[in-house]
């Protein structure tokens, strides 16, 4: 089959502008962080080991976010070859069950069960920012970790000075003692406070990257789900305009003539003649549309087999993923 003239534009938008504001608004936290540096120095020095573990779980969630818009480029790239008629540098990754239907669309062929496969790849794009989810609810649990852990030293330090308090000496002496006790409960609260700081933070970056990916994702999909199903319209177009077939033109001409011969006045035989074409026409007609609902029942057969097909072969992915 002769494939059809590819189109120049692009059916999919590429994911560029979306790592652009990512990036943009990545500059502007760092840029936060750079006026707020004195600031933020004593309260990541107050415990290190876990803002220190804060900041390295943000930095991988980061980075996967990051991969996960990227990852779409390969794929926008691969079908925006195949729709324009170029020939594709990469094979699609995420796109690969896919693969068969996108090709056809390009040809200008028609394939059953494009709608399960783009439901399977909804869900392998929302599957894979799962991961952020879980890491921006880390981040928050970190920061409670060390909230907790801060207000458990803190109030372990107080009873500690009560109890080393000694009574019966003068005021500024006890006052003296008071507050040299008190620098450890002040610092566990330091410790508290800077980890729901870097926790918090952390979470509401991840949730930005996080929106952004999803916002990315989606337009991904539905431009390719307006395309490959645009492309069922198209194909269909010439098959419903097969339903004026050339018996019903022959159909047409019989009954013109017919109609000037009575408008005419015309003899019997040239009567009888037309009257014959006008049958004829008929049965013409009548032939054609049995064969077409033949073809039409023999296209809805084909069409519910590959989707059993599919149903099975999905069926047998889940139970090899279990």
């Amino acid at each position: 089959m002769a494939t059809r003239p590819a189109s120049n534009a692009e059916p999919l938008a590429k994911p560029g502008i979306y790592l652009i504001r990512m990036l943009v608004f990545l500059i502007l936290v760092g840029f936060l962080a750079f006026v707020l540096f004195k600031q933020i120095t004593p309260a990541f020095l107050a415990n290190p080991g876990l803002n220190g573990l804060i900041l390295g779980v943000l930095l991988i969630a980061v980075l996967i976010a990051f991969g996960q818009v990227v990852r779409l480029k390969r794929e926008t790239a691969y079908v925006n070859a195949v729709a324009t008629g170029a020939e594709p540098t990469k094979a699609p990754v995420l796109l690969a069950p896919l693969a068969e239907g996108i090709a056809a669309r390009g040809e200008g062929r028609s394939v059953p069960g494009l709608r399960a496969f783009l439901d399977t790849t909804a869900a392998r794009l929302d599957e894979g920012r799962e991961i952020l989810r879980y890491i921006a609810g880390l981040l928050i649990l970190l920061g409670l970790l060390g909230t907790f852990w801060g207000l458990i030293d803190t109030l372990s330090a107080v009873g500690s000075v009560i109890q080393d308090m000694r009574g019966g000496g003068e005021a500024g002496a006890m006052f003296d003692e008071l507050k040299s006790g008190l620098a450890k409960p002040l610092s566990g609260i330091g410790l508290a406070f800077s980890a729901s700081l870097f926790g918090l933070a952390g979470s509401l970056v991840i949730g930005f990257l996080d929106l952004q990916a999803g916002q990315a994702h989606a337009r991904f999909h539905n431009d390719l789900e307006d395309w490959l199903l645009s492309g069922e319209a198209e194909i269909a177009a010439p098959v419903a305009q097969t339903a004026v077939p050339a018996s019903s033109k022959e159909l047409t001409e019989a009954v013109e003539r017919l109609t000037a011969v009575v408008a005419e006045g015309a003899n019997g035989r040239v009567a009888t003649q037309a009257m014959t074409n006008l049958a004829e026409g008929i049965q013409g007609l009548v032939q054609h549309m049995r064969a077409e609902q033949q073809m039409i029942r023999d296209w809805v057969e084909a069409q519910a087999s590959r989707e059993r097909e599919l149903k099975q072969a999905l069926d047998r992915l889940g139970r090899e993923r279990v």
